[in-house]
C-alpha cells in the first residue's frame, strides 16, 4: 500500500491536472454515487487533499468525494477522452476539456457534504498527518507520552494510523533506523533524548521522502535525497556501523534493522 509521501505526490499530480477547470464528464461505477454525475457537470474541483492514506476531492458545489485506495486502488491521469490500457476496474472518472483523473479498483468511495466530511469514521479515527506542515515535534512527543500510545511497542505503533497518519512499513523501518531504536521498545522505555530523536525522525523522514525520493539532487538546499538505509537491505552493511542489516517479521510485516546500533 502506498504510504503518505506517495499519496501526497499522487494528490499533487491529480490536482495539477484538473483543479479549477470545468468538468465535462463525470462517471461513477457505484449506484449510490450515480445521482451526483449530472449535478457535477460544469462544476470544478477546488482541491484534492490527502489525509493519511485517503484523498478528499472537494468540488465547488459543496460536496467532497472521499476515497481510500486500500490495497489495490490507484489513481491515474490521462488525456481527455483516453484511458490507459489496464485490466483494472474503473470506479471514478472526472474529466475536463484537457485532462481526466481516473480511479481504478478501489471500493472505499463515498460522497459527503464538504462541511461534514471531517465526520467520516476514517477521518475521526486517524491521528495527525505526518506531512501536515502544522504538525510539530512537540505534538509528536506529546503523543508518544500519551497513555494511549506510551506502552505500545514501536514496531506496531508506527503502523497505527491513529497515532500518526501516513506512516507505513518502509517509513517505520527508516524512522527506527534513523533514531537508533529497535521495534521491541516502547515510548515509555525511552529517555528524553531518545524520545526527541524519534519525534524528529517521525517528522523528517516522511517529509524528506515526499520532497526528494527518487531525485538525484536535493529537493531543497537543506535536503539530502531520501534513500533507504535499512529497508530491503537485509544482509548489507549498515551505513552507520557496518554490521549486517538483519531481516525479520514485526507485526506481520517484513522488518529490517541493525542489531548493533539500534538498541
Amino acid at each position: 500500500m502506498p504510504e503518505g509521501p506517495e499519496i501526497r505526490r499522487a494528490a499533487d499530480a491529480l490536482a495539477t491536472a484538473v483543479v479549477g477547470a470545468p468538468l465535462t464528464r463525470v462517471w461513477f461505477a457505484f449506484d449510490a454515487l450515480k445521482r451526483y454525475e449530472q449535478p457535477l457537470l460544469g462544476r470544478s474541483i477546488e482541491s484534492i487533499t490527502p489525509r493519511g492514506k485517503a484523498l478528499l476531492t472537494r468540488f465547488d458545489n459543496g460536496v467532497t468525494l472521499y476515497s481510500h485506495n486500500q490495497l489495490y486502488g490507484v489513481w491515474r491521469v490521462a488525456a481527455a477522452g483516453r484511458a490507459p490500457e489496464t485490466g483494472r476496474s474503473l470506479r471514478v472518472a472526472l474529466e475536463t476539456e484537457r485532462k481526466a483523473i481516473l480511479l481504478y479498483s478501489a471500493t472505499d468511495i463515498e460522497m459527503w457534504p464538504s462541511d461534514q466530511v471531517e465526520e467520516h469514521p476514517f477521518l475521526q479515527r486517524i491521528g495527525p498527518d505526518a506531512l501536515d506542515p502544522s504538525l510539530t515535534a512537540g505534538t509528536v512527543v506529546a503523543r508518544l507520552r500519551d497513555r494511549r500510545f506510551a506502552r505500545r511497542r514501536l514496531g506496531a505503533l508506527l503502523l497505527d494510523q491513529a497515532f500518526v497518519a501516513g506512516l507505513g512499513n518502509y517509513l517505520r523501518v527508516e524512522i527506527l533506523w534513523e533514531a537508533g531504536l529497535g521495534p521491541q521498545l516502547r515510548p515509555c522505555d525511552l529517555d528524553e533524548a531518545e524520545i526527541a530523536a524519534l519525534a524528529e525522525a517521525i517528522l523528517d523522514l516522511p517529509r524528506r521522502s515526499y520532497r526528494t525520493r527518487g531525485k538525484r539532487g536535493a529537493g531543497h538546499l537543506q535536503d539530502t535525497p531520501f534513500r533507504f538505509r535499512a529497508y530491503e537491505r537485509g544482509g548489507e552493511a549498515c551505513p552507520r556501523c557496518l554490521a549486517p542489516i538483519e531481516k525479520s517479521m514485526v507485526s506481520s510485516r517484513p522488518f529490517y534493522a541493525c542489531l548493533r546500533c539500534q538498541r
